[in-house]
């Protein structure tokens, strides 16, 4: 039988009780030598978005990959957990290579992957209230979707339980990107991946949301690869971070001594940005 560790949630309930199988030791996602290349579709034109990259993510880990628009962030993110276009290189998600596996096999992997998109409004069905949305996940996966009711899911949230029947028009920016952090947390995940997750929010708001998913990660032993352009969010939440330019990792290490010691130039420019920045561009 598999070991129930409490991961020390007040009340004891059953979201506190992550199990730990034979995976929670096996790194959630290895990313070896990927390289993905796009065509433009006006010109016909061949670019490569990722560019030889690799990572590793362990069990209950924070990654970051930060980086301008454009630099293949969000290319690597979707090729890496099986949502975009795979490319070359070995993807290895929770042991299991995505070249490898079966359609059976692809299916039973999926929903360890839960991604909180950029838009939330735009991640959600309009014609659906948010009851009739978490309805819809539980009928696709109802022994992963048991282990707590639509209150209790939504108070994990910080949502009030007459959210349950609006729709995604009648929620503001933060509670929209709430319930997609739900539904997320709604299959239990091993790895959430948040791409641009505080973007289009206000700052108080950016920074709520922000805790929020810091207290899924310890919670619920939940990796977390953040994908980002601000070098603020990813200090506050992540422990490793990787730095891309034109669909290359120019920097990699713990956030902390990127932080500090920068060795890239482009790495310095994006520290340069933040407010209240000590360091300074030297071109």
């Amino acid at each position: 039988m598999p070991e129930a560790v409490e991961t020390g949630v007040p009340g004891g309930d059953v979201a506190a009780r992550h199990l730990r199988t034979p995976e929670t030791d096996t790194p959630v996602l290895v990313v070896d030598d990927l390289v993905v290349d796009h065509r433009n579709r006006s010109t016909g034109e061949v670019f490569r978005a990722v560019d030889h990259v690799s990572l590793r993510i362990e069990a209950g880990q924070s990654v970051a990959v930060v980086g301008e628009s454009g630099s293949g962030k969000t290319t690597l993110a979707m090729a890496a957990t099986g949502l975009g276009t795979r490319g070359e290189g070995d993807i290895r998600l929770l042991g299991h290579s995505l070249s490898s596996v079966g359609r059976k096999e692809l299916r039973r992997l999926r929903p360890e992957v839960q991604v909180v998109f950029q838009d939330p409004h735009g991640s959600l069905d309009p014609r659906q209230s948010v009851r009739s949305g978490l309805r819809e996940l539980r009928t696709l996966q109802p022994r992963r979707t048991d282990w707590i009711d639509d209150t209790g899911l939504l108070g994990r949230v910080r949502l009030a339980p007459e959210l349950l029947d609006r729709y995604p028009h009648q929620l503001s920016g933060g509670q929209a990107q709430r319930v997609c952090i739900a539904r997320a947390l709604l299959m239990r995940p091993r790895l959430i991946v948040a791409d641009e997750p505080t973007s289009g929010l206000d700052v108080s708001v950016q920074a709520d949301v922000l805790a929020l998913l810091k207290e899924i990660r310890a919670t619920t032993g939940a990796a977390l690869l953040m994908i980002s352009h601000d070098l603020a969010v990813v200090r506050s939440v992540c422990d490793v971070v990787h730095v891309m330019y034109r669909g290359r990792v120019v920097e990699s290490g713990p956030c902390e001594t990127v932080f500090a010691t920068p060795e890239n130039e482009y790495t310095r420019e994006l520290l340069a940005a933040m407010p209240g920045a000590r360091w300074r561009s030297r071109r």
